[in-house]
């Protein structure tokens, strides 16, 4: 039986709920192969003092380790919130198929993350890409999730 599409969505949510509760920010990613999860991780900056280590990066580096190739052909990835440019480049060489995400680069910009206002379609368009892009998915639920952030926050004592 074939998971939809919204199950893997909702693990990419509660993993980034999961990030946010150990003081992370709030993005998670799940990349799934032939209806198997191969990675479902949340974003580390934070933890590993890597600005690199965004959950789409993260959930790469953990999806490579385990199908052991870098080349993630057939592969999905379902992200909290619109890739960056960083990650969307790191996707299109990993050859992932298609991205699947919630949250627009602009609504994570009007929460006040330090975002390249450069959308997957843009970067998909200028640089030929082959992956698939889908917007707005769980939108809702994944917006949620800047919400839960911003209010355990402003509850921290600097």
């Amino acid at each position: 039986m074939q998971v939809p599409d919204e199950q893997y969505m909702r693990m990419a949510i509660e993993k980034a709920k999961e990030g946010v509760a150990n003081g992370q920010t709030p993005f998670g990613a799940c990349i799934v192969k032939d209806g198997t999860v191969v990675s479902c991780v949340h974003n580390v900056v934070w933890q590993t003092t890597d600005i690199t280590a965004h959950a789409e990066v993260h959930a790469i580096r953990e999806a490579c380790k385990t199908l052991d190739t870098v080349d993630l052909s057939g592969c999905v990835i379902y992200s909290t919130c619109e890739p960056c440019p960083m990650c969307f480049s790191a996707i299109h060489w990993a050859r992932i198929s298609k991205i699947v995400y919630g949250t627009s680069i602009s609504d994570a910009e009007n929460v006040g993350f330090n975002e390249l206002h450069i959308s997957n379609n843009t970067m998909k368009n200028l640089g030929n890409s082959p992956v698939e892009v889908v917007g707005g998915f769980l939108r809702d639920e994944s917006q949620e999730l800047f919400d839960m952030f911003h209010n355990l926050e402003q509850k921290k004592v600097y």
